[in-house]
């Protein structure tokens, strides 16, 4: 037998920030003064290069169809297609024994991830300086948990899903932790930690069913045989109920929602804002994987389990969040409910077996995914602003007055407040109306209209936010603090959400291409 070796090419962005990680590991070694610095650069460069890597094929032009010859795959309204070639479809493209994939949705979403792990170290770097946080481990493990998402959205197994996945664990944990001197984070890290191992036992267990069930790990695989009614479907059922479970815990959608209000509270705020927003793009994307391709055949099973999660999802993360206090785990709520939002998206892709719409259906889910990871990187971005060395910006109540203190940020954090109530005419806005568009179409009228009821509830504690700023005599008189360059890319991060809220239909059409091309 023939070992041939694999084109490398394809996962050169996690070739590259894996090296980048053990070249720093490595530099660090020898610093002995300002290690935390020095990481600090080395990483910012690190991500930059590698979302200019991951983005290549967009900035060159290449048609990643007629990079390699793996097999492809279709849908539509009969079914599935196998058997074309990359070079001629432009679908889907496996290499590396199917257990990676690059497709227009992983030229998109890693370039993004990158870019919004980059800013989180960004907004963070003050903060974690002035609580001396800053060492070379918190970077390093920021890299490692950034090469895990990278893993998860280019996964096209099974098996590599759980591998990208806990990479970024098993960083998570100790990053939620790493002020040992926080009995609030040490706790939120253990919750975290015992938590995760329950969720990703039962993502594996569930992964197991499915290896039972189809006797392949490999997406294409799974779909194809349980198109081909090769499968056992009662054992296949069984694993689908447990991994929809872990898909659930990891989004943080109701009822696995309870580690979000804690961890996110718990943690360093630069911690809950990596947490917070590009993790998000890797959970999308192993949803969309593991689900709405591999399991495509049993959509009318995992559909109605992903609408009461969304259901469930939506209104707790509302009603819960009208109490709190604290707004990182006001936020933490909030989040809860948009993810609710994001998997109305994946319900709404195939009807009565006709995939017709779910390129769009999914493209809304993904364009609603990548707004909140905008929203929630200026949220906390302003709300590290805040804080200086000694005090925490963690109360709601700190926001009052913030317009006599400064209007520029006021403002600011008022855009970030309409787009995520859902405002007309920000971003925010658009993208609930795309997902509920497509939540209507397929006869589900009562989803759409309990949605939109929460989210008439969720704009009163959104709204409250820009009453204190606005209207309320102020409780801290201190100036916002924070570099010229992390104002600027905050400010632009900010006026982002007003520009795409001008014209979503560009973006959404951008979106379309890319979801539908990767069926």
């Amino acid at each position: 037998m023939e070992f041939q070796i694999p084109d490398f090419y394809p996962a050169l962005t996690e070739i590259f920030l894996s090296s980048a990680a053990l070249l720093i590991l490595l530099i660090v070694s020898f610093v002995r003064q300002g290690a935390g610095q020095v990481a600090y650069k080395l990483s910012q460069v690190s991500l930059i290069i590698a979302a200019v890597l991951a983005a290549s094929p967009i900035l060159i032009n290449i048609d990643f169809g007629l990079m390699f010859g793996g097999e492809s795959w279709t849908l539509d309204g009969a079914g599935i297609t196998f058997g074309q070639q990359c070079a001629t479809s432009g679908k889907m493209c496996f290499t590396f024994g199917q257990m990676f994939v690059n497709d227009g949705l992983a030229i998109v979403l890693k370039p993004l991830a990158l870019i919004a792990v980059s800013l989180s170290l960004l907004y963070g770097r003050r903060y974690v300086s002035d609580r001396r946080l800053d060492t070379a481990e918190y970077y390093l493990l920021v890299l490692f948990s950034a090469l895990g998402i990278l893993v998860m959205i280019s996964a096209g197994s099974l098996l590599t899903i759980y591998l990208g996945l806990e990479m970024l664990s098993l960083s998570s944990y100790a990053l939620v932790a790493i002020n040992r001197d926080s009995v609030q984070s040490t706790e939120a890290g253990m919750k975290y930690f015992v938590l995760g191992a329950l969720a990703s036992g039962l993502l594996l267990y569930g992964i197991s069913m499915v290896y039972g069930a189809t006797q392949t790990l490999n997406i294409i695989d799974v779909a194809r045989a349980l198109v081909e009614q090769q499968a056992n479907n009662t054992i296949m059922v069984f694993g689908m109920v447990f991994v929809v479970a872990g898909v659930a815990f990891k989004l943080g959608a109701a009822p696995f929602h309870m580690w979000i209000p804690d961890v996110y509270q718990g943690a360093p705020t630069s911690v809950t804002l990596l947490l917070g927003a590009a993790p998000k793009l890797a959970a999308f994307a192993m949803a969309f994987r593991m689900i709405a391709i591999a399991f495509w055949a049993f959509a009318e099973q995992w559909q109605h389990m992903l609408m009461l999660l969304a259901a469930a999802s939506i209104v707790l993360g509302n009603v819960a969040a009208i109490a709190q206090t604290n707004i990182k785990r006001m936020l933490a709520y909030s989040a809860i409910s948009h993810m609710g939002f994001m998997l109305l998206g994946l319900t709404s892709g195939v009807v009565n077996g006709d995939s017709y719409h779910a390129g769009n259906a999914y493209a809304a889910s993904l364009f609603y995914v990548v707004t909140y990871v905008l929203t929630t990187l200026a949220a906390f971005g302003i709300l590290m602003l805040m804080t200086r060395s000694g005090f925490e910006a963690e109360n709601i109540d700190d926001f009052k007055g913030l317009n006599r203190r400064s209007s520029w940020w006021a403002g600011m954090m008022a855009v970030v407040m309409f787009s995520m109530a859902g405002i007309p005419f920000f971003v925010g806005f658009f993208a609930k109306f795309l997902v509920l568009q497509f939540v209507v179409a397929t006869d589900h009228l009562w989803l759409a209209v309990l949605a939109v009821m929460m989210s008439l509830v969720g704009a009163f504690y959104y709204l409250r936010v820009v009453k204190l700023m606005f209207f309320d005599e102020p409780v801290e008189t201190a100036p916002i603090m924070g570099g010229i360059g992390v104002k600027i890319a905050l400010s632009l991060n900010v006026l982002m959400l007003a520009v795409l809220g001008l014209f979503p239909h560009l973006s959404m059409s951008i979106l379309s291409i890319v979801m539908n091309g990767s069926f």
